[in-house]
This record gives structure tokens, sequence and C-alpha cells, in this order.
């Protein structure tokens, strides 16, 4: 149960949820309490979320042995669409000699292709719901005076059968579904309700005197803002998978300059034309790529090998590889350039700067490398591609 949260969409009052994440962490934190404190786990357990928000979640227990406790939490979406909403997500919790260590059982999928937030091999927890679900048990290790190690194994019973429904086999996820969440709560949202957002936010920026704004679908982008450039947040718009809508946006509030800063899995679809980068909606991003490669001089097998990459990632290494990458992204830059001009039909300049997780930085468009080399943007500690 969430505390109250809520959120106004069309001026209708919806209800917030919890991720699979959330759970996760909830019923490990509470089988280490009872497996190291003793006693029936307790019902209720409370924990603060990545975003900072204060959870209090029914817990169910599954079974509480001397050697092993087990808990669940069923997800609760709120009011998002959502095909993991009541889904039970288990925490088995047993000691181990030493350390903290987080496994995969039934219904967690296993990453099987290179490119995703775990290696390949290992099981679909993501990094933040990994991190919440080992402070959960170094929180009850400590409470408990226990030195000694904890082993979770997160389980989803109806794991298996519900990814069927999802992208996880296309993305290379298999067996289960995703332990996902970045914040911790699912917050419910039209489309309209998201553009609306990012209009005001901009609005906010054009009042504050900023006229050249930074764009950035997500918080990957942000963190590479921070992190690989070197620059503050202040002239950042988060814009979802809105790049038209936000440089729509952008022009009608006079802004002089925007710089589009994203992973390449987002930003090479701007390569063909697209402008709402949800999955949903278009994806293109291994043909945009073959397709560059060949502008290059690239070879018809290559281009083949990167139509059956899984991911951007994944395909970023392979044109590295080949000795096609800089070719290939000198390509996709002019299309995104072509891109942005039209979109914006000159009333405001625009440029790209694309990353990968891997390897960093991977090309900048050449609007973009003047915006750098005439000082409309710091380049900070961004190297070259």
């Amino acid at each position: 149960m969430i505390q109250e949260d809520t959120v106004y969409v069309n001026g209708k009052k919806l209800r917030c949820g919890y991720t699979t994440g959330s759970c996760a962490a909830a019923a490990a934190g509470c089988a280490a309490m009872a497996l190291l404190q003793g006693g029936v786990p307790r019902k209720g357990y409370s924990l603060c979320t990545p975003g900072g928000k204060r959870l209090c979640l029914t817990v169910e227990t599954i079974f509480c042995r001397p050697e092993a406790v087990c808990c669940g939490v069923y997800k609760d979406a709120g009011d998002d669409a959502d095909i993991t909403d009541g889904v039970l997500v288990c925490a088995t919790v047993q000691k181990c000699p030493q350390e903290i260590r987080i496994e995969g059982g039934n219904g967690v999928g296993r990453v099987t292709r290179p490119g995703l937030d775990q290696p390949v091999g290992e099981a679909a927890i993501n990094s933040v719901p990994r991190r919440m679900i080992r402070e959960q048990l170094k929180e009850a290790a400590e409470a408990a005076g226990y030195t000694g190690g904890l082993v979770a194994v997160i389980s989803v019973p109806e794991g298996e059968e519900i990814a069927k429904k999802t992208f996880n086999p296309r993305l290379g996820i298999e067996g289960g579904i995703s332990i996902l969440g970045t914040s911790g709560i699912v917050e419910p949202m039209s489309e309209q309700a998201l553009v609306d957002t990012i209009a005001v936010e901009i609005r906010q920026r054009a009042a504050e005197g900023v006229r050249h704004l930074m764009l950035t679908p997500g918080n990957y982008g942000e963190e590479f803002i921070r992190v690989q450039m070197g620059m503050e947040l202040e002239q950042c718009v988060k814009c979802s998978n809105f790049v038209g809508d936000a440089l729509d946006l952008a022009a009608a509030e006079g802004m002089a300059s925007v710089l589009l800063i994203g992973h390449i899995g987002k930003l090479v679809k701007l390569g063909s034309g697209i402008l709402n980068t949800h999955s949903r909606n278009a994806d293109g991003r291994m043909e945009t790529l073959a397709a560059c490669l060949l502008r290059c001089g690239g070879d018809a097998d290559t281009a083949r090998q990167v139509l059956v990459c899984n991911t951007t990632e994944e395909a970023v290494e392979y044109l590295r590889a080949a000795g096609r990458l800089e070719g290939t992204m000198l390509e996709l830059c002019d299309k995104i350039d072509e891109t942005l001009q039209h979109r914006t039909y000159g009333k405001v300049r625009a440029g790209a700067v694309l990353f990968s997780r891997q390897s960093g930085l991977c090309v900048c468009t050449k609007e973009a490398e003047r915006m750098f080399a005439d000082g409309t943007f710091c380049r900070g500690r961004l190297g070259s591609a």
C-alpha cells in the first residue's frame, strides 16, 4: 500500500502503484528479518524507495523454516495498465558463509543476449532492484547483529507464462519476467499528460531565462550529462519518448538551440525520421544502422549481422569489431541532422549526442559539434567517439 500516492491525469485522480523491484525488496527484507530474528514474518513491511517515497506493503508468508524463509508480495500497479499487475513476487532467504547474493528462481527470466542491464547468464533482476534487495538484507542483518552472509532467491510463480505476453523473448530474456523499476513507484500517466508535463518544464526553463536547452529521454541521459559531460541539469528537460513534441515546444518558447542527448537505442530511430521513440509506435533500430552501414560502403553480410543484433549496444560492438563503427555513425549523424532540421524548420538550432552504456560516447551530430565549438554548450569532460 502506498501512502495516498496519486496523480491527476486528464482531470482524473489515479492511484500510483509499485514496481516488481519494490515487491522483491520488501519480500526479501521481511524474509530475512524472520530468518534472523525468529518468529513468523510480519504481515506489513515498510521500505523507502529510490525515489524517496515510503511504502508499506502487505507481505504473504509462503513458508517459514529454521533454515529458510520465503515471503511474497503481490504487485499492485495502481491505475496503470500493467501486465504484471497482481503477480506474486517471492523471495526465499537463507544463510550462507559470507557476502550477500541475489539470484533468480522460477519465473524470473535469464539474460541470453548482450546489451541488457545484466550480463549474459544472469537473472533479469535489474540494477536498481538488486540494490534495493541488497539494502533490505543488510538492514535485517544489522538489526539482528548477524555478520554472516545471506542469499535471496527471487521467484515469480506465474512469471514464465506472463513473459510470453511481453517483449522479453524478443529482447533475449528467457524463462520469465524481469524484475524492474528505477524509482520503485509506478505512476499512471497518459501520453498527453506526459507531453503537458514536458511543456510545463520547458516553459519554466524559458521563464528562468534559459535560451539553450538540453533534452534527454530519461535517467540514462541525465546520468551521462552529469558524469560523462560534467554538466549540471539546470538547462535540461526530460522528454521521454516525445522528441518531436519537445522540439516543437522548445521552438514555441523561443529557445535559440536544443541539444538532444540520449542512448543510441532511442535516438538511432531519428535516423529514420521517427520522433516518437516508444517501441509500440515504431522500431527500425537495426534497419537504420544497417542502412547507414551500407551507405558508408559496408557489405551485405555485415549488414545482415547487424540486422540480427538484439540491441543497439550489441550492434555498436559488432560494428566496432568489424571496423565499420565510425563510418556508420557519421552516416547516422547526417540522417539525424536531416530529421532534426526538418522538424524545426530552422526555428531553433538542434543537434544530438548519442551514447551507449557500454562504450560511452558514440557520436555527435555536426550541429552538436558546432554548438560545442562556438560555446553554446560546454563540452565538459566529453571526449571523442
